[in-house]
């Protein structure tokens, strides 16, 4: 019952983002540091930060909003991608990494078959690694 008026109240409305979620956490953080220095700023700061973001959320203006996390993702996609590639990288313990000199891609061949040539899909180029 209560789910449903959520989604009748939320029907036409943005919803969440990448934007809104960055803006969120950054509140956090800010108002992490009011709570510890006591600095007002850090305070009003977080304040406007929640108050953007649940305009976003509610707002009705659905094209101006995917307009504005378009933008944010094209500034901060490729720093979302470094992360998610090197938290993949630390994880697979059965494979080992490598960057293509010719191209720059990323290469991944299984760890522990000793020096192995690498051939890069992209671009053909070949080259000698241990794995």
């Amino acid at each position: 019952m209560i789910r449903n008026a959520i989604h009748r109240f939320m029907y036409g409305r943005y919803g969440n983002d990448s934007l809104n979620l960055f803006f969120i956490v950054l509140y956090l953080s800010l108002y992490l540091l009011f709570a510890l220095t006591h600095f007002e700023l850090f305070y009003w700061i977080s304040l406007v930060l929640v108050f953007v973001s649940l305009f976003r959320l509610l707002s009705r203006n659905i094209p101006a909003r995917q307009k504005e996390n378009a933008q944010f993702m094209r500034l901060a996609g490729p720093v979302i991608q470094w992360y998610r590639f090197q938290r993949t990288m630390r994880r697979d313990k059965d494979h080992r990494y490598f960057k293509c000199p010719n191209c720059g891609q990323q290469l991944r061949v299984p760890r522990g078959k000793g020096k192995i040539t690498v051939t890069c899909r992209s671009c053909g180029a070949s080259f000698q690694e241990n794995s």
